[in-house]
């Protein structure tokens, strides 16, 4: 599997997870969320541990916080149905530069 691949499909389960917390805590849900939502975060955190190559943990983490970024923004705007700012624009635009700033860097060291 590729990192794009890990890295987006870690992104869904990152989010479902951490949605399933915050439906529990701060929307009233019933605590039965948490069961699918501890489940989405164990499947987040393996899909990490599936980036190709000789990449480091702390590298792969870091890479994929832009994914995450931008992933959320999408959310932000198919399941909270709210557009997302220019701010939030330029921020992802800035994170998804570091990450292939990271990405490339650890592809020329391998």
């Amino acid at each position: 599997m590729n990192a794009a691949l890990v890295f987006a499909l870690a992104a869904v389960f990152e989010i479902a997870g951490c949605f399933a917390f915050w439906a529990v805590l701060r929307q009233g849900a019933s605590a039965l969320w948490l069961l699918p939502g501890v489940g989405a975060l164990i499947a987040f955190a393996w899909l990490l541990t599936l980036v190709p190559g000789e990449i480091a943990a702390g590298r792969a983490f870091a890479a994929y916080g832009g994914i995450y970024v931008a992933a959320t923004l999408a959310w932000l705007m198919l399941a909270e149905g709210l557009r997302p700012t220019g701010w939030d624009l330029a921020g992802v635009a800035l994170c998804l530069a570091g990450t292939a700033v990271i990405l490339v860097g650890a592809a020329r060291q391998v």
